[in-house]
């Protein structure tokens, strides 16, 4: 490393929260590091979330929580809390996974990335990914995943809704991982 170094911890493509809507947002910890398991440790991150799009005003409408990332779908009025709303995210579950963990400031996330859902298409295909992903990852067999918004979806729309969502907007790359085995 050169002298007098100093590393470059901008978002790349930067973030840009100008228009409100639904927004898709990617989390992941640092090197894909499983901060996230034991699952006290995903319902943390679950309590965290709740804690904070309620403080934000963020309408939390998916959401899914693995070992090593996190994905939400949340509907943003005020787009000018955005960034606000993430830094405290991040920063009070690294802080309660930290305290769990008996650690003191240890980097938990490396970035957050976000895209403006564009379409009735779109947000669908958005849903089904976040529905899908603990099957991607190998963490479930099924969609009934405890840190999955899919429940609270079978509920309020039912099995035909979800499974006509599922054929009309299909995940097209979808590949299981053995990785959080």
């Amino acid at each position: 490393m050169k002298p007098n170094y100093k590393p470059n911890f901008k978002n790349r493509p930067p973030h840009i929260h100008s228009e409100p809507g639904y927004y898709f947002i990617t989390v992941r910890t640092i090197d894909g590091q499983w901060f996230l398991r034991p699952d006290d440790y995903k319902q943390i991150m679950f309590e965290t979330i709740k804690s904070k799009t309620e403080k934000f005003n963020i309408q939390l409408i998916a959401y899914v929580i693995l070992n090593n990332h996190y994905h939400l779908i949340v509907n943003v009025s005020d787009t000018s809390k955005f960034s606000k709303f993430m830094a405290e995210l991040n920063g009070a579950s690294a802080k309660a996974i930290n305290e769990a963990d008996h650690v003191v400031n240890r980097k938990i996330w490396w970035n957050y990335f976000e895209k403006l859902i564009a379409s009735d298409a779109d947000f669908y295909k958005h849903l089904n990914y976040i529905h899908q992903n603990p099957i991607k990852h190998s963490v479930s067999k099924d969609f009934e995943y405890k840190f999955s918004s899919y429940n609270a979806w079978l509920k309020k729309k039912g099995k035909e809704y979800l499974d006509d969502s599922f054929g009309k907007y299909p995940i097209i790359d979808f590949v299981v991982f053995n990785d959080e085995l």
